[in-house]
């Protein structure tokens, strides 16, 4: 443990940290960027009303509605 390298990455003080470092190099407080949700998340799929689906196929009544109201005019 005291051989392992350091974080070296600035505290709030000014200083270099002083915590044993990870395989990324950095130490668990400085760690680096947050990955962020996993790509494809279908857990954060709620309803679909402005998925591009959707949105087509209102699109496509709308055309169809139109149609049907100038050939009954």
């Amino acid at each position: 443990m005291r051989a392992s390298p350091r974080c070296l990455a600035s505290t709030r003080r000014g200083t270099l940290c002083q915590s044993p470092a990870m395989p990324n190099g950095r130490c668990r407080i400085h760690g680096g960027l947050n990955p962020g949700a996993p790509k494809g998340n279908r857990n954060a799929w709620k309803h679909g009303r402005r998925s591009r689906e959707a949105i087509e196929l209102r699109r496509l009544m709308r055309l169809l509605a139109k149609d049907c109201r100038d050939a009954l005019s």
